[in-house]
């Protein structure tokens, strides 16, 4: 049994295959609508979340399964005082996969250890969040057409952003990607990412404190939110989190064919104006989060062979 708690757990290959199956799922919906027909995904959310886990009961429904769980600390047991070994204990007697939302880092490596189903990370604190980095190398495969040779920009609140630190861990295995961190010296990338990834690895990489100078060197800029929940000081909050706003005049200064990607939610760190630029690409991006939870999901069940494709 395999369970999916970094993009680490998973090889470029498996990867690449995942990325495969989840292209295969959107151009044959209707080929995969009931594969999971007695399936039952558990979403234990312990933290908030629209997209996240929305995306993965939509993704069990389309492949003909039912979901439970709680989307809140609040409605479990957890407000009682349970623990996440003995939730995980319980669950993987009514479900056959679940994930996992937590605010504490390694709480879903904790429950991996006492479950018997399958479990997914679906982001843990500041530390990991795999989902959302195969739906982000599912989005820039399927729009740039490789997941190499190319410069990403990564841009806002680069140390408490989990998005970030997975999709750097991901992307570090492919062949000539280079990154340009942009934010403000409180925000950038801790040194265990920086340090122990990019430069153990020999990564290229530069870092700036203006968006502008940054624009035109990228395939790819990866906004992200500065979140307020990250922080302990809420004046710190209020100062930096206008610090950095795409608008149409820094796209002006972009290549025609550069993607903007964003995990979201946005608060107003991308300006409503671009959303109509073809480059805005996060809420294709939502899309391709569908897909890659389905892949993901009967790659872990072992269902991913049943559909051929050619």
């Amino acid at each position: 049994m395999k369970h999916l708690l970094s993009p680490m757990d998973l090889s470029v290959e498996e990867i690449d295959e995942l990325l495969d199956l989840a292209n295969h799922i959107e151009n044959h919906k209707e080929q995969y609508a009931h594969i999971c027909d007695g399936k039952k995904l558990a979403t234990l959310f312990y933290e908030p979340s629209t997209r996240t886990r929305l995306s993965f009961e939509t993704a069990m429904l389309s492949l003909g399964g039912n979901v439970v769980g709680f989307a809140s600390a609040d409605s479990s047991s957890a407000a009682k005082g349970e623990s996440v070994s003995d939730t995980i204990r319980i669950i993987s007697c009514y479900a056959d996969i679940c994930a996992m939302r937590h605010p504490k880092e390694g709480a879903p490596m904790v429950a991996s250890t006492k479950s018997s189903i399958p479990v997914i990370n679906a982001g843990d604190g500041g530390h990991q969040h795999p989902t959302q980095t195969l739906t982000d190398l599912l989005t820039i495969r399927t729009l740039k057409g490789r997941l190499g040779n190319m410069t990403v920009g990564l841009c806002g609140d680069l140390k408490f952003g989990r998005t970030v630190h997975s999709l750097i861990h991901a992307l570090v295995r492919y062949t000539g990607v280079r990154f340009v961190l942009i934010s403000p010296r409180e925000l950038r990338v801790p040194d265990y990412i920086r340090i122990d990834v990019l430069e153990e690895n020999h990564i290229p990489y530069e870092e700036v404190e203006n968006l502008e100078d940054a624009m035109a060197k990228l395939d790819v800029l990866y906004m992200t939110r500065v979140q307020k929940e990250r922080f302990f000081n809420e004046e710190e909050y209020i100062r930096m989190k206008d610090c950095y706003i795409l608008d149409k005049a820094k796209m002006a200064l972009a290549g025609p064919d550069m993607l903007v990607l964003h995990p979201l939610p946005r608060v107003n760190e991308i300006s409503v104006e671009v959303d109509d630029d073809p480059r805005a690409a996060y809420f294709r991006q939502v899309q391709y989060g569908v897909y890659a939870r389905m892949a993901l999901i009967l790659t872990l069940l072992g269902l991913d062979h049943i559909v051929p494709r050619e």
